[in-house]
């Protein structure tokens, strides 16, 4: 596996990963005792730190263990025969990376870092072990999985019905939504990712995606400075996204 070689660290050092974690509402630990939240803190075997364009794992790597991003961002993409890359996903602090290589115990795509993050490194076995041992824990994996489901179809109906201004649209709410409940702003926030990798995943070109934050601009929906987006009418974007007239 890319980067495999892990320095373990102690069980003292791992006891805060979840019982003290601002993140643990979002993550596997929701609704755990404390007694449980130690079991699950025992099965972190460790915190890994990925500089920007690090490879978490590359798609035909084995698949091992899932990964609970701690701070920072990633993308998630995979080859095109034709040599073009495909974004499939972009995960932030308080989400899970690694399940595409449950099924086949291969990892099905790459998971590269945008900026500077670090995971918790979560050996599938014993997860699936103290799963069978633990019901709320169980539970909350199938959330997790539910909602990449969920986002998958959401992906799937951008590419499939809306138009290119909608996609966009659909794109700035999602992630407005997810800051939202990391605790950040819902109209202020950076995108880590490019707009070819955006034009990639919403499946636009990238003059397509230009085009479209210009007009948003234009028609004082959002205001863009760099990689820092600001939304000035978030209901119109919403009318937008609902095929509204604006």
């Amino acid at each position: 596996m890319a980067g495999k070689s892990v320095i373990p660290i102690s069980l003292v050092s791992v006891k805060a990963a979840c019982t003290q974690c601002s993140l643990h509402e979002l993550c596997l630990s929701e609704g755990l005792s404390q007694e449980e939240l130690a079991s699950l803190d025992s099965l972190v075997g460790a915190r890994r730190k990925l500089k920007r364009q690090q490879f978490l794992y590359r798609a035909g790597d084995p698949f091992e263990a899932i990964y609970a991003v701690r701070t920072g961002f990633f993308k998630t993409d995979v080859l095109l025969e034709d040599g073009r890359e495909q974004v499939t996903g972009f995960q932030m602090a308080g989400e899970i990376l690694g399940m595409d290589g449950i099924g086949t115990d291969t990892h099905s795509c790459n998971a590269v870092a945008l900026e500077d993050s670090e995971v918790c490194v979560i050996p599938y076995a014993q997860l699936e072990q103290l799963s069978r041992e633990i019901q709320a824990l169980q539970r909350n994996f199938h959330k997790v999985m539910s909602r990449e489901l969920v986002r998958d179809q959401g992906l799937m109906m951008l590419l499939g019905t809306m138009r290119a201004e909608e996609r966009l649209a659909a794109f700035l709410l999602n992630m407005s939504q997810r800051f939202t409940t990391r605790g950040y702003s819902a109209a202020e926030f950076n995108l880590r990712m490019t707009r070819e990798e955006i034009g990639s995943y919403l499946g636009l070109k990238l003059e397509t995606v230009s085009r479209a934050f210009s007009r948003f601009q234009e028609e004082r929906l959002i205001a863009v400075q760099q990689k820092h987006v600001r939304i000035l009418d978030g209901e119109r974007l919403r009318r937008l996204l609902n095929h509204a007239p604006r």
